[in-house]
């Protein structure tokens, strides 16, 4: 299907692509907004393959429970190859990378880093790590620079690596943005993008990796109303190859929002199935794991750790923070505690900007069962 829209994010991204690397770009927004979506169409049908490399590491297809799992996410091991020493295999690397870009696919989205197996056995056989894993990288995307090639490097689910990184492990962290600004700031060697709709986690990787100065946001956020109608046309005749009426797609907007998802969901069941059915149950659904969320917290203790203080968190605030949306669909989030909103944005129920300082429900749904019931 033709993709839809997103020109804007587009541009900017592709306009970032032109010129020198210089910053590490988060690109966040909330959950199911198409942030993954927008950079696969940028990387399939956008980009000029023979000026770029693509490293695309996917976290969430990866097992990552442990810094030795991060450490495999980022390569691919060469079974083949019995080279030891990293800059020979880059240099030979480099050039068979540089060869295959002009044959590569249109639909390829990149690969992980390629390693010789020699290597990567020894690297593993070290406490410390990531010193060599980070002069590989680098020397080999120097390599591919002084051919002309400029290395983008993308991390997609980037909140796939929370917990290794949340406990005990915040030098990993703090390490590999510092290699990354490195990368970037410093030598001007690749472009970064790190993919998330976990907010907090984007601001806690923000202070930990000390990225001030050195770090941009790019936020694909859900459809405003126009947008929304305009893209319910677009599938409409996509997918039903009919019109929807003006009072069809305002039902659909009332209930799901600009959520590019529920948007597609709701048209591509209404081949087979009535609209109204359709929308009634997704809210109830939508309802109902609210309901449960808050029938929940009768029975444990709601809990979030601010700075490694652990800080209780009432029902009743939780309760009080949801109604001050009954109006309202975006608020800022001074008005709620931080305990509060931090352990509602956690458990996805509100999404964070933390550009605008503002909260607001994770989707229209969300947001239709706070008013319902509450």
């Amino acid at each position: 299907m033709k993709f839809f829209n997103r020109e804007k994010e587009i541009n900017k991204i592709l306009s970032i692509l032109e010129g020198e690397p210089n910053f590490i770009y988060f690109i966040f927004g909330p959950i199911n907004s198409g942030k993954s979506t927008v950079i696969r169409e940028i990387i399939t049908n956008r980009l000029d393959k023979n000026k770029y490399i693509l490293f695309f590491i996917d976290f969430r297809a990866r097992n990552v429970v442990n810094v030795d799992n991060f450490i495999e996410c980022l390569f691919e091991v060469d079974e083949k190859s019995n080279i030891d020493d990293f800059r020979e295999y880059a240099k030979s690397l480099s050039d068979l990378l540089v060869k295959g870009s002009e044959e590569v696919s249109k639909f390829y989205l990149g690969m992980s880093i390629k390693i010789p197996k020699p290597f990567f056995d020894k690297i593993f056989n070290k406490k410390d790590k990531s010193g060599d894993v980070y002069q590989y990288i680098e020397y080999l995307f120097a390599k591919l620079n002084e051919k002309g090639k400029k290395p983008i490097l993308i991390f997609d689910e980037l909140q796939m690596i929370k917990e290794i990184t949340l406990n005990g492990n915040r030098l990993l962290l703090w390490s590999l943005f510092q290699f990354l600004v490195a990368l970037t700031k410093v030598q001007h060697l690749c472009h970064v993008f790190c993919i998330s709709s976990d907010s907090l986690f984007i601001e806690y990787v923000y202070n930990a990796g000390e990225l001030e100065g050195r770090a941009k946001y790019i936020l694909v956020d859900d459809f405003d109303k126009e947008t929304a109608l305009k893209f319910m046309d677009f599938l409409a005749k996509n997918i039903l190859n009919k019109k929807l009426s003006n009072e069809e797609k305002e039902k659909i907007y009332y209930y799901v929002g600009g959520k590019p998802l529920d948007i597609y969901s709701v048209i591509d069941e209404m081949r087979y199935n009535k609209l109204d059915e359709i929308l009634n149950f997704m809210l109830k659904d939508e309802i109902s794991k609210l309901e449960m969320f808050l029938d929940i917290l009768d029975y444990i203790e709601p809990k979030i750790e601010i700075r490694n203080k652990v800080i209780e968190v009432k029902k009743e605030d939780i309760i009080n923070a949801l109604k001050m949306f009954k109006n309202k669909y975006e608020i800022s989030k001074r008005e709620i505690p931080l305990p509060v909103y931090m352990y509602l944005v956690k458990k996805n129920i509100l999404f964070l900007n933390s550009i605008e300082g503002t909260l607001k429900p994770q989707s229209y749904l969300v947001w239709n069962a706070i008013k319902r019931v509450l």
